[in-house]
């Protein structure tokens, strides 16, 4: 479902502040005893910005300014030689984040249960999900409910163990010292369920292969 700004009776100035102390509470716990609260509110506060400068739907800019915020959280960690995130990092990449690319997410959360952070973005993101595609998850008893516009940034993909381009090899973000994996897949848009059936099959095949590697 596409979503839809609204009016808000409060001044933008004031939302964006709200949301800047709320995402700053959470993501300070994360990083105590690596980065001062300092940091993370400044990192917050630009992260936040930078999106809301450009952003055409206002109604996505919390979360993603808390994904964007976490992956520089991340990098200025790694900078001083802690571990901020233990697990390994996978991100898949397509086209418009409407299909392959949650389907592939989806199912990888749901088989590794928190032993690999997932992110699915999209080279031209719009926010919406393939409805074929979550009919197809419901019956393995995968949710997939949340389509966030989310497009690969470079902490995003310098960040990752795992770049998954589900064809979208042409147009992937070039990262030096990314690990790139490229799954030519076709994409589920204007086909049948029995058809999507298939690539869900094909995608939980190779998922759960790359979890094996992963966590060997």
């Amino acid at each position: 479902m596409r979503a839809i700004d609204t009016p808000d009776p409060r001044g933008e100035d004031q939302l964006a502040d709200e949301v800047v102390v709320r995402l700053t509470d959470d993501l300070a716990g994360l990083h105590r005893g690596v980065l001062t609260r300092d940091e993370v509110e400044d990192v917050v506060r630009s992260s936040y910005e930078e999106l809301a400068r450009k952003a055409r739907i206002t109604a996505f800019l919390p979360v993603l300014a808390r994904h964007r915020a976490e992956d520089r959280l991340v990098d200025l960690a790694r900078q001083r030689h802690e571990s901020a995130r233990p697990v390994p990092k996978v991100v898949f990449v397509c086209r418009h984040n409407e299909g392959r690319s949650q389907l592939a997410a989806a199912l990888l959360d749901h088989h590794a249960k928190g032993r690999v952070d997932v992110r699915s973005t999209g080279i031209e993101p719009t926010g919406r999900l393939n409805p074929v595609a979550v009919q197809a998850l419901a019956e393995l008893g995968v949710p997939l409910a949340e389509p966030y516009p989310e497009p690969p940034s470079d902490a995003l993909i310098r960040r990752a163990d795992v770049v998954v381009n589900i064809g979208a090899a042409d147009a992937r973000p070039d990262i030096p010292g990314a690990r790139y994996v490229d799954w030519d897949l076709p994409d589920p848009a204007g086909r049948p369920l029995e058809e999507v059936r298939e690539l869900r099959d094909e995608l939980d095949r190779r998922v759960r292969v790359l979890l094996d590697e992963l966590t060997a």
